[in-house]
């Protein structure tokens, strides 16, 4: 697809084989990248450790955004086997149940605090440890969803995180384009992952999805991988700031 050649890339978010950051991580090495792979905890390790292998990833660590120092080990990794970095995925997001179920209006400060700071503020910390990385340029990816920029039924309060996180990857493209440094956010149309999986009613989704979009289809994993492989490579080194819709056309009629 794109020549990834000689580029060292993070992907955090990978859960199972189902789970759009490793669509991200098998176009990366289809390309010719070399990858660093998290996973979150030891119940994961097992399920994503036969994945990491896959594309060989020589840094396989545990990434769980809540627990203090493990997202500065990682980097610190990062520098120490690369000394740069080119590109991060960041595909991760958590609500309580109690407060993504239920109304907006009723979601406690807690839960709300609690989403903001694993599904958007963590984008920010690791665009903070990368910058010193990417000392000749790079690409930071994060992955929103409609929900963000209208009104989902069942989404809840995700849909205001997730606004949260696409106006922070706009304003780190801001900061970071002078260093090169470019930033997106990728809307993909509703895919069958275990994130998903959480949202009320998400089989009727994906039905309306391919109802109303356009090409009436439903993208997959591996769609999404071949976008951010676009994306990271320096085909689109000029582009920065989007926020990159892949849902078959779904955003442009489903107001």
């Amino acid at each position: 697809m794109f020549n990834l050649q000689g580029k060292k890339g993070l992907v955090v978010g990978i859960a199972n084989g189902q789970s759009i950051a490793f669509g991200c991580a098998r176009a990366f090495k289809l390309c010719g990248a070399e990858l660093a792979v998290t996973y979150m905890n030891e119940r994961a390790e097992p399920h994503v450790k036969p994945l990491a292998q896959m594309v060989a990833a020589p840094i396989f660590m545990p990434l769980d955004v809540e627990k203090p120092g493990e997202m500065e080990a990682v980097f610190a990794a990062i520098q120490e086997t690369w000394g740069k970095l080119d590109f991060v995925v960041h595909s991760i997001a958590f609500a309580p149940k109690d407060d993504l179920h239920g109304r907006v209006t009723d979601c406690s400060r807690e839960g709300f605090m609690r989403a903001m700071d694993i599904s958007c503020h963590s984008f920010i910390r690791m665009a903070k440890l990368a910058e010193p990385l990417m000392k000749e340029g790079g690409c930071l990816l994060t992955m929103s969803y409609l929900g963000a920029d209208e009104v989902v039924q069942n989404y809840g309060i995700m849909g205001p995180v997730k606004a949260a996180l696409q106006a922070s990857s706009r304003y780190l493209a801001a900061e970071l384009g002078p260093k090169g440094i470019r930033v997106h956010a990728i809307s993909p149309g509703p895919l069958q992952t275990r994130a998903a999986s959480g949202i009320k009613s998400f089989d009727k989704l994906m039905d309306e999805a391919i109802e109303r979009a356009p090409l009436h289809t439903l993208v997959s994993a591996d769609d999404v991988g071949a976008l951010a492989a676009y994306l990271v490579s320096d085909v689109a080194k000029t582009i920065t700031g989007g926020t990159i819709y892949i849902d078959g056309g779904y955003n442009v009629v489903s107001g």
